[in-house]
């Protein structure tokens, strides 16, 4: 029986799972869409609704840069560089989605929304505020920085 209880914590501790690196952007949609498809957020002062489909992840970025927000303190903000297919297809998307909003989620949370007023067409996507050094941290495992000579870094074991 001593036996159970002391090796108790390391079974369980195994089964922990590592924290990813995850960002997604979410494109607002109407409110009476597929109840199952969207999820309403209070943005601007108004709950809008988005589609729970992101339009990019984290697979479509290429590298990062965090960046002070003008929030000060603790908050930073994010540029996410996109690969070339993801980069075109948000030129598409902000091009017929103008005057709609565009949330942006790290690692599950809403932390910043745009309202888009022209296409991006340069391929980065900016978080201005909201993204916490652990984010950063996170990020900096799985994803090179702009600029960066070489492939992503190697997690630490």
């Amino acid at each position: 029986m001593l036996l159970v209880v002391v090796f108790a914590p390391a079974v369980l501790a195994g089964g922990k799972a590592d924290i990813k690196a995850s960002v997604s952007f979410h494109m607002e949609t109407d409110a009476n869409d597929n109840p199952k498809m969207i999820f309403s957020q209070l943005t601007n002062g108004q709950i809008r609704y988005f589609r729970r489909m992101p339009e990019i992840t984290t697979n479509d970025v290429a590298a990062f840069n965090p960046c002070p927000s003008d929030a000060g303190g603790d908050d930073y903000g994010i540029v996410f560089q996109l690969k070339d297919n993801a980069a075109k297809r948000l030129a598409a998307i902000t091009n017929a989605n103008q005057g709609r909003w565009l949330i942006a989620q790290i690692n599950g949370r809403v932390v910043d929304g745009v309202r888009i007023d022209k296409p991006i067409n340069d391929g980065f996507m900016v978080i201005w505020k909201g993204a916490s050094l652990s984010d950063i941290n996170v990020f900096d495992t799985a994803l090179p920085r702009i600029g960066q000579v070489g492939k992503k870094k190697k997690k630490k074991k």
